[in-house]
């Protein structure tokens, strides 16, 4: 069992940059899979998520291995179509491989992907969608199986709502499939535009990725390709978030500011001074001035404030003068980390979808549960203001999608470290 112990009250001081990102590398390994020749993924974070994924790869027949901080994927005559349930239990990423082993393989067997308890995600636009390129679909109690009786061909499909999964399921699916297919109300965010930059370096053909309609031309056959997928904007909005809530000056190297706009701009709206660079942005609190709160945020799809980032907002205006508002267009449970707050003195109140926030909070020590990856992170956050020890206990959710996120605060100059304990 890991534990994440906090003494607040620091400032940060410092630099970082934030690793790759985990929503680009998961549908990354999984496309490799539509590849005739070798590709190579270089600067791959160790995750959970990232090592769940490659033994997804390697339950189906695939080959895959790290060297360094690369992972190198070679092609295999033979895979295999039944994923594993305890893998695809694990993580939300699962629902990657449909398309390439539907294509590989000709039938897929799947339970029902897992991942963090957010609430209900359906996967019923994958499935439409593949059924629209000629997949048969059975859905049983809790199993997808799929199956092709000839080449899955193209289609004119439009998603009943920009989900970024599907978006990657149908466009994967459609850089092989038979004629030009057009995606309509797909999603925009920037792991969409990696994974078709990644596909179409291997040979395939999409234009449009970035806008709601994506317009791919199958082709007969891809090749390998190496490539480096782009900054995590969720990491660099929790060190900005970090910077917020404990003061000082935090500078994020190497990031596409654009990206996470949404919630640097929040940041300045609540009273720290943001720089924005070409591949920079710096966070400054004087820890000797409050934060304003007074807001009422929502989640949407990109370039809006992005739901990850919700608890993470949360963790910033909970000291905030004034009460706040965030609610969450996606997931019913997004708010899980309430408790955790409450713990530390928050004056919280979940409804619904939605999070109430009293504001002019004074955090103090205390024992909480990390519920999922970014509740997780955002107990972390807001513990860097707490009067005294607070201590996460985590059963992995953040390893999922941060390597060694004490010890990136621990280096920014607050008084964080990860502990063990069965």
């Amino acid at each position: 069992m890991q534990w994440i112990e906090i003494m607040g009250g620091r400032p940060l001081q410092g630099t970082i940059r934030p690793a790759a990102a985990k929503n680009s590398v998961l549908p990354l390994l999984a496309a490799t899979l539509l590849c005739d020749g070798p590709c190579r993924l270089t600067d791959v974070p160790r995750l959970r998520d990232v090592d769940t994924s490659l033994a997804l790869l390697h339950a189906v027949g695939g080959r895959a291995w790290r060297c360094g901080k690369d992972i190198q994927t070679r092609p295999v005559i033979t895979l295999n179509g039944e994923i594993p349930p305890e893998l695809a239990g694990a993580m939300r990423g699962s629902v990657f491989y449909l398309a390439p082993l539907l294509y590989r393989v000709g039938r897929v067997s799947m339970p029902l992907p897992g991942g963090c308890h957010l609430g209900p995600r359906p996967v019923d636009i994958h499935l439409a969608g593949l059924a629209a390129m000629g997949a048969q679909v059975e859905e049983q109690k809790d199993r997808i199986l799929l199956r092709r009786s000839g080449s899955l061909h193209a289609a004119d499909f439009t998603l009943r709502l920009p989900s970024v999964g599907a978006t990657l399921t149908l466009m994967m699916a459609a850089c092989l499939a038979a004629g030009t297919t057009v995606l309509r109300g797909v999603a925009c965010e920037p792991e969409i535009e990696d994974t078709a930059m990644f596909l179409n370096a291997c040979g395939g053909c999409i234009t449009g990725a970035g806008t709601p309609v994506l317009i791919i031309r199958g082709q007969q056959q891809l090749w390998g390709a190496s490539h480096t997928a782009l900054p995590d904007r969720i990491a660099a909005a929790t060190y900005a978030a970090g910077a917020a809530v404990a003061g000082g000056t935090v500078c994020i190297q190497h990031c596409r500011p654009a990206h996470f706009e949404s919630f640097w701009q929040m940041l300045r709206n609540a009273g720290c001074e943001v720089e924005v660079q070409r591949d920079a942005v710096t966070v400054t609190r004087d820890p000797a001035k409050g934060l304003r709160g007074g807001m009422e945020l929502y989640t949407a799809a990109y370039p809006e404030l992005a739901t990850d980032t919700a608890p993470l907002a949360a963790a910033v205006l909970l000291g905030a003068h004034g009460p706040s508002v965030i609610r969450d267009g996606l997931f019913q449970n997004r708010f899980a980390c309430a408790d955790g707050f409450a713990r530390m003195g928050a004056d919280v109140v979940r409804k619904g979808r939605a999070l109430g926030i009293a504001g002019d909070a004074r955090l103090h020590g205390a024992e909480v549960e990390a519920p999922d990856l970014r509740g997780g992170a955002a107990l972390v956050v807001a513990a860097l203001a707490a009067d005294g020890k607070v201590r996460v206990r985590d059963e992995g959710h953040i390893r999922r999608g941060y390597a060694h996120l004490a010890a990136d605060f621990d280096a920014l100059g607050a008084d964080c470290r990860e502990t063990w304990a069965k």
